[in-house]
């Protein structure tokens, strides 16, 4: 590890409030006689900044020099009665009057039956999603964006609201719309797109929060663990792909089926294979609140707790900016 192994992991859970959107981040560690070296971190701009963006919550019982430093930085400790694990989307009626925050995997149960016309937008979009992964000429990703009109609107508004027009005149061809954006940017887009709200699907948005978390975690993990850009863009699909059968309410091989995915890509989404299995592993291990678990399988991937620390302080920064921009286009 390339520090000191003292410092241990942290890692935030989403919560919903009571209407299920994602408004707060619960900090989770395994924290007893924290290191300074951890307070410190929580002291840093970047974790400061990250809980004036959305409420900073830790648990209360945790050790009482980090929750000094958390409160410090503006996190504010959580009754326990304020939490409410839901198994499902329909949680209203069974919340307690305590209840401030909604927890667990509810948004990863199975959706409601959609109207056959999302559904299928939904599927053109993880199809474009693989084209510009695999970096697809434009003119196969602009045939395909031409199937559906309401994608192809949306990626044209986008392309006209951010100004990029020459000399005032507004875009109105995919193919320049493409070049404009750049493969980056639409990858974004493409994300927003597959995971945002539909109308009468309640774990909508949390879910488009928690795949945006998840992918750009394992992107940066792949960076910080020194794996070239291909494999960085391989980690963020892994981490995108692992929630589509969540999306679609369908076994995940048999939603990856249609698509042609890299053995590197399938391994890990299947059965944990390879360095983007283990990084996917790792990600739910966190999820599942086994912080023990998760410091024996940084050390054995040589990565330090400080290091994945500063990862999550990014991906939930990254994760905000989405729905951010999710919310301006309309679809929350």
């Amino acid at each position: 590890m390339s520090q000191s192994s003292a410092v241990p992991p942290f890692f935030f859970h989403l919560l919903a409030d009571r209407r299920g959107k994602p408004r707060a981040l619960l900090i989770d560690v395994d924290g007893a006689g924290c290191a300074p070296a951890l307070r410190e971190q929580v002291g840093e701009p970047a974790f400061v900044a990250l809980g004036q963006r959305i409420t900073g919550l830790f648990h209360a019982d945790i050790d009482g020099a980090l929750a000094a430093a958390l409160e410090q930085a503006g996190w504010k400790p959580m009754a326990p009665q304020s939490l409410y694990r839901a198994g499902d989307a329909n949680f209203a009626a069974a919340l307690p009057a305590a209840a401030l925050w909604i927890g667990g995997d509810w948004c990863l149960a199975p959706p409601p039956q959609q109207p056959a016309g999302q559904s299928a937008s939904r599927a053109l979009a993880l199809q474009l999603v693989q084209l510009v992964a695999a970096d697809a000429d434009n003119h196969e990703i602009e045939a395909l964006l031409r199937r559906d009109p309401t994608l192809s609107y949306n990626l044209l508004r986008l392309v006209n609201s951010l100004g990029v027009g020459v000399m005032g005149r507004r875009i109105t061809s995919f193919s320049q719309a493409i070049m404009i954006l750049g493969r980056q940017q639409l990858r974004r887009w493409l994300n927003l797109m597959l995971f945002s709200a539909r109308a009468g699907d309640a774990r909508s948005v949390m879910l488009l929060a928690r795949v945006t978390m998840r992918a750009r975690t394992l992107e940066l993990l792949a960076r910080i663990g020194g794996l070239d850009k291909a494999t960085q863009e391989q980690s963020f699909m892994a981490g995108m792909f692992s929630l589509i059968g969540a999306l679609f309410g369908m076994p995940l091989a048999e939603v990856l089926a249609p698509l042609a995915l890299s053995p590197a890509l399938s391994g890990a989404l299947l059965r944990r294979e390879g360095e983007l299995g283990a990084m996917l592993a790792l990600v739910e291990t966190a999820e599942r609140g086994d912080m023990a678990a998760l410091a024996q399988m940084l050390e054995q991937m040589q990565l330090s707790a400080t290091e994945f620390n500063d990862v999550m302080v990014e991906a939930a920064d990254w994760m905000l900016d989405t729905l951010r921009d999710n919310q301006a286009g309309g679809h929350a």
